[in-house]
């Protein structure tokens, strides 16, 4: 068995060398365009079209999530877990009856009666499943190449290599962002992002975090462009008046912006001078769209989430005013790393999960582009099935949403993996656990973005430079794309 890895001398690795040695604040404003515009030539965007990230730090909880439903899952699933309608001390599985506001109807049947349904509280998002305008994807996490419990148990990693430091946080919110540990410099977001370059008018606003800093959104030229939840952040003695003096932001704005002698002065000025025409440019775009008017005053509050997600709505309506046709955004709530007080933490965090994004997608409704933006969950990792007394440990495969309306909604996608904790090693029908009920992945992070990639124009050869590992995912059981985005 041999598996393929990606070309280290393509011409986005020579793309990749050659921006590392340019500077960001020279480069960046034409240069990239032009570079984009040769790297693209597949990638041609004439409409509009936004992938959003929602990622759950912490590691969330795939049973408690997506929840068997049916009898006999739902028996074994509470039989490990504990609880249900009678829950003992420790015992940490969901009560049946209460799940059936929130039962998933799909279009077409899972095998063997199978049956899923959301967390009591995610009301909202069992809706948008029913209605079409979502998508579960099961059992997704990182894999280098397919495996199965045998082989993930095998001494040979030549073979059989996993990713790196599995059930570490840090490591894996990294591999889940960049297939790489932490430490990575470019992600795939921002890698899909240099793609969208050269049909941005600014480039600098292709990738937009409401979340602060993350490596999902750097790309080879591509930077990550942070806001608040307010909209864009000012230099305020560039901005504002320094001591009550125009004449003195005045002189502070001609020494920050002149040209300069030094080459590394006068690159500073010029990524100040793009910082400060970048606010003034969302700013000016936010204005137009005020967060009190409709659909944006819909969003519930108190709901930070839902916040983020709120001035992503805003910056898709500023689109034309912009100039922007490709964006990827990055938001993220935190919290799900609840080894203790799980039920009632998990509550309260899938409540504020799906009111959010059911507020998101119906502003991506009344403004038009439902069909034109994708939102999708991610996270570091799923959980332990068994319970630990309070809570669940680290894991690895968990299931996720995909919603808006170009997704293949009111469906499941993925193998449903059995209800077991799988510590055993001679239980063949059971490859899909690792011990503890930690999933074995049974689809890779490259296949459920590489599906998201296809959808915002990513084709051809471009998409192994952005997903190294999915040339090793090709086959019937395995495809690079699977199919959840029309």
């Amino acid at each position: 068995m041999h598996f393929l890895q990606p070309d280290k001398h393509t011409r986005r690795a020579f793309l990749r060398r050659a921006g590392q040695l340019a500077f960001t604040g020279a480069a960046l404003p034409t240069a990239l365009n032009l570079t984009a515009m040769a790297d693209a030539a597949a990638f041609n965007a004439t409409d509009y079209k936004a992938l959003v990230c929602v990622f759950l730090f912490g590691g969330n909880d795939y049973a408690n999530t997506v929840i068997n439903y049916d009898n006999a899952s739902y028996d074994q699933y509470s039989a490990i877990r504990g609880g249900g309608a009678n829950r003992t001390a420790g015992g940490i599985a969901i009560g049946q009856a209460d799940m059936a506001p929130t039962l998933l109807n799909p279009t077409v049947a899972l095998p063997g009666g199978r049956q899923y349904a959301l967390h009591p509280s995610m009301t909202g998002l069992a809706g948008l499943f029913n209605s079409g305008a979502a998508a579960v994807q099961l059992n997704v996490g990182p894999l280098v190449v397919p495996l199965t419990r045998q082989q993930y148990r095998s001494s040979n990693r030549v073979l059989y290599p996993l990713p790196p430091k599995l059930f570490s946080h840090n490591d894996q919110q990294s591999v889940w962002q960049t297939s790489q540990a932490e430490g990575a410099t470019t992600g795939w977001g921002g890698q899909i992002g240099d793609l969208a370059l050269a049909h941005n008018t600014s480039s600098v606003l292709s990738c937009i975090s409401v979340s602060g800093n993350t490596v999902f959104l750097s790309g080879d030229q591509a930077l990550s462009y942070q806001v608040s939840t307010n909209g864009a952040v000012k230099i305020n003695s560039l901005s504002n008046n320094v001591y009550s003096s125009a004449a003195v932001r005045a002189a502070m704005l001609q020494l920050a912006l002149q040209n300069r002698g030094h080459v590394l002065e006068n690159e500073y000025n010029l990524v100040t001078a793009r910082a400060v025409g970048a606010e003034s440019a969302v700013t000016g775009a936010l204005n137009a769209f005020p967060a009190t008017n409709a659909p944006f005053n819909a969003f519930p509050t108190g709901n930070n989430l839902a916040d983020q997600l709120k001035l992503v709505a805003r910056l898709i309506a500023a689109r034309d005013n912009l100039g922007s046709r490709r964006q990827v955004f990055f938001v993220s709530m935190g919290g799900f790393d609840l080894h203790d007080n799980l039920v009632n933490g998990q509550a309260s965090l899938m409540g504020r999960l799906s009111a959010a994004l059911t507020a998101f997608h119906a502003a991506t409704v009344q403004l038009g582009v439902a069909d034109k933006v994708t939102a999708f969950t991610a996270s570091d990792f799923g959980r332990t099935l068994t319970s630990n007394g309070d809570g669940s440990d680290h894991g690895w495969g968990s299931h996720h949403f995909v919603v808006g309306g170009a997704v293949r909604g009111r469906a499941f996608y993925g193998s449903a993996p059995p209800v077991s904790v799988g510590d055993s090693t001679t239980d063949a029908n059971d490859q899909w656990h690792v011990g503890q009920g930690r999933l074995l992945p049974s689809t890779s992070v490259d296949q459920y973005a590489g599906t998201l990639a296809t959808w915002f124009g990513v084709q051809g050869a471009e998409m192994n430079g952005i997903l190294p590992n999915l040339v090793n995912f090709n086959s019937a059981e395995y495809p690079s794309n699977l199919g959840f985005m029309l």
